[in-house]
């Protein structure tokens, strides 16, 4: 067999692409004790490591999210120039956030469950081959 080597790619040639359904608890996380417009959840969700987001699927989601009353907006025109739909977290969302969060610890475990025993496998291949990663 070959012996190991580094991959040439880098973690930015593959951005992370999220399931679809994914990025949904961290809309509502970014909403638990902030109102935002959607630029401002767009920016979080950056933050959060999201290496693409669609604006437009983002705007729909939100108004999903809003039709199945875990968000609510409202039109802010404090502010000069165009008004803002600024959204907020509701009860509703509040709850399936708190569901989100026990699915996502379990998924976490079972995560970690595969790299511990894929770090045993490379580790005893490793021994079997005689060679060592380095890095």
């Amino acid at each position: 067999m070959s012996k190991h080597t580094k991959s040439s790619t880098s973690e930015s040639d593959h951005p992370f692409q999220a399931p679809r359904n994914f990025i949904i608890p961290f809309v509502l996380l970014s909403l638990r004790d902030l109102n935002l417009h959607g630029y401002k959840i767009m920016q979080q969700l950056i933050d959060f490591g999201f290496s693409t987001i669609d604006q437009g699927n983002l705007y729909r989601m939100l108004r999903q999210l809003e039709r199945e009353e875990m968000v609510q907006s409202k039109w802010d025109t404090s502010e000069t120039g165009p008004a803002k739909r600024i959204y907020s977290l509701t009860e509703v969302g509040e709850k399936y956030l708190s569901t989100c969060v026990s699915s996502l610890e379990q998924y976490q475990l079972l995560i970690n469950r595969f790299f511990n025993m894929y770090t045993d496998m490379f580790m005893i291949q490793t021994t079997k081959n005689g060679w060592e990663d380095k890095t």
